[in-house]
């Protein structure tokens, strides 16, 4: 992973920032009025590549990988506690550091938000609702679950595997299991990807001990108050409040297994004057299904 530019379509200058002794990548593209993409679980910033590719002509397009993913460091669970707190601390963390020293601006910025990205980014927004001037909302929640303190049935199997035994400990960081069903037909998308790029998503954990924060994403998920994030994701749906009167674009994969339409209707319902756009035909990675579509419809939302 040291030569990340020969990735396909990722060809980017690695940037990193140092935090309690551990660098955290991102990607720091073009200039103009900044656009902050946050990835989920179990992706990294390689699923902004053509998004990138489109704004940074006329924006500074900003992605970070979470600690633990993508080309960051991966500490074992003795040096980072992978919480949603932790998460939400390292974009604090690294924010403040691009506007202080790296000359982003400190207003005007659009937040891109896909999986995990909707509680991290907009719990981070809460604290900084004079920061982010428009919101681009992908497959993602920032609000308990609409469907209350339970895993839905078709769910409630795979969550309590994966989450809770042994069994999906190894599933996790034996076999890389979860990250190669997300990047296959039908879980997390509806085309096939070719080869190299299934193979770019995944290489970040090539190495069973780089596994650790996939796992501990899921094991994170909050449900109710008992949770630990669960703090957290109350004031990411009260930054969601903050946000209802600003420019607001939803882009939304209808095959989405987990993200599914209740999902969307939540947002819709929060978000009452966003713009929507649904595709019919994509899942989870709605950027990697829909991105001849969607991709220009972000461009044009961001020159309005």
């Amino acid at each position: 992973m040291d030569d990340a530019a020969r990735l396909p379509g990722y060809p980017f200058a690695s940037r990193w920032f140092v935090r309690d002794g551990l660098r955290q990548h991102y990607v720091d593209e073009g200039e103009g009025a900044p656009v902050l993409m946050l990835h989920g679980n179990p992706s990294w910033s390689y699923l902004w590549r053509r998004l990138i590719t489109a704004l940074r002509g006329e924006h500074r397009c900003l992605a970070p990988d979470h600690i633990g993913m993508g080309l960051s460091d991966k500490p074992g669970e003795d040096r980072y506690a992978h919480t949603l707190a932790s998460r939400v601390a390292d974009l604090d963390a690294l924010t403040a550091h691009l506007v202080e020293h790296e000359g982003v601006a400190d207003r005007g910025w659009t937040l891109v938000m896909h999986d995990w990205g909707g509680p991290i980014g907009m719990a981070w927004a809460a604290r900084h609702p004079g920061r982010v001037a428009r919101l681009v909302v992908l497959n993602t929640a920032a609000f308990p679950n609409p469907y209350g303190e339970r895993v839905r049935p078709a769910l409630r199997l795979p969550f309590w595997l994966l989450r809770e035994t042994a069994a999906g400990e190894r599933l996790f960081l034996r076999h890389h299991a979860f990250a190669r069903l997300a990047t296959l037909p039908p879980f997390g998308l509806r085309r096939r990807l070719p080869r190299d790029v299934r193979a770019a998503f995944l290489a970040p954990g090539r190495d069973p001990g780089h596994r650790v924060a996939v796992r501990r994403f899921v094991t994170d998920i909050p449900f109710g108050p008992a949770d630990r994030a669960w703090p957290l994701l109350v004031q990411a749906a009260e930054g969601v409040r903050a946000f209802a009167d600003r420019p607001v674009l939803i882009g939304w994969g209808l095959r989405d297994p987990v993200f599914d339409r209740a999902m969307l209707r939540e947002w819709r319902r929060r978000l009452p004057h966003a713009t929507v756009r649904a595709y019919p035909d994509a899942g989870h990675y709605v950027l990697e299904d829909a991105h001849e579509r969607l991709v220009p419809e972000i461009a044009a939302f961001l020159r309005r």
